[in-house]
């Protein structure tokens, strides 16, 4: 292992166990800093106290643009890149592998706002109608787990990591491990304790009952992230809904419906799990859209 790839591989071990990143952060990291030792070997770099300011630029400008093997990255990789680059040069220069952060001078690139897509009430029952199409267990277990997405504003990775002795049916609520293992519990409406009920009940014995996660396959293994895309995606398509859905979506009507409703932008904070209430005012950009709509089409003098 080369020296640059060792120190990766340390700070890789830092920021998973001092910094509490999630795993998709981690793989993240992991692509954009493979791709940087690549990089560092092409262009002849053994060390990274070789590294200055203007190579850093140099490979920035290279991601921006992109080359032969890899397309131009948007602006979002792009800060994500520079973040990763600028841990593991502080990194390196903390642990006394180098004598320079070439990365000090270095600014992070704005991402471009990107509002999050959410889908209709509407389209929320046709997902739903879709998967009680199916009258048998499979169909109960997607019905609870669109209830479940759609009714909690779950995280996939919240959503596959619960438990059932999560739930609590007598408070109709259920408990739910967020980013950097932070745990929240959010009411459960009348719709999704039913479907849950029904999937624990009527779908969940016949497929080896007694491992702990809530959603689980035919097998009785559980969910994985890629099954619930398939899931969700396989739904959509048997409702004739043409757009990419995920769990996400989900996540996101379920916030904007919410303040749609009129829901408080601090309590849907909290019941997202979001640390700060900077990241959860995005939504309230897709309401003022739907304003606008609106007023567009129903004002005498709009237009």
């Amino acid at each position: 292992m080369t020296v640059p790839a060792r120190v990766v591989r340390d700070y890789l071990d830092h920021v998973t166990v001092e910094r509490g990143h999630s795993a998709n952060t981690i793989a993240a990291y992991r692509r954009d800093l493979g791709r940087y030792l690549d990089w560092l070997s092409e262009t002849g770099l053994d060390a990274l106290s070789q590294v200055t300011a203007a190579d850093i630029g140099g490979y920035l400008a290279r991601l921006s643009q992109g080359d032969d093997e890899h397309p131009g990255l948007s602006a979002r990789s792009i800060a994500r890149a520079t973040s990763a680059l600028r841990g593991l040069h502080r990194f390196a220069l903390d642990e006394g592998v180098t004598d320079t952060d070439p990365t000090q001078a270095l600014s992070t690139p704005k991402p471009a706002l990107r509002l999050p897509k959410a889908i209709g009430v509407d389209e929320v029952a046709r997902l739903l109608e879709a998967a009680a199409i199916l009258d048998n267990p499979t169909g109960l277990r997607d019905t609870a787990l669109v209830e479940f997405l759609y009714g909690t504003g779950a995280r996939v990775s919240e959503t596959i990591g619960a438990d059932i002795d999560d739930l609590d049916f007598d408070a109709a609520a259920v408990r739910l491990r967020g980013k950097g293992g932070k745990v929240r519990v959010v009411p459960l409406g009348g719709y999704a304790v039913r479907a849950l009920e029904n999937y624990l009940t009527r779908a969940r014995p016949s497929w080896t009952p007694g491992h702990p996660k809530l959603f689980v396959n035919s097998r009785g293994k559980p969910l994985t992230r890629q099954g619930v895309f398939f899931i969700l995606r396989g739904l959509a398509d048997r409702a004739g809904m043409a757009v990419d859905l995920g769990p996400h979506t989900l996540r996101h009507s379920f916030a904007t419906h919410l303040l749609d409703g009129g829901a408080d932008i601090r309590v849907v904070q909290e019941l997202l799990g979001h640390a700060a209430v900077s990241t959860t005012q995005i939504y309230t950009l897709v309401t003022v859209d739907k304003l606008r709509e609106v007023y567009a089409t129903s004002h005498p003098r709009a237009r």
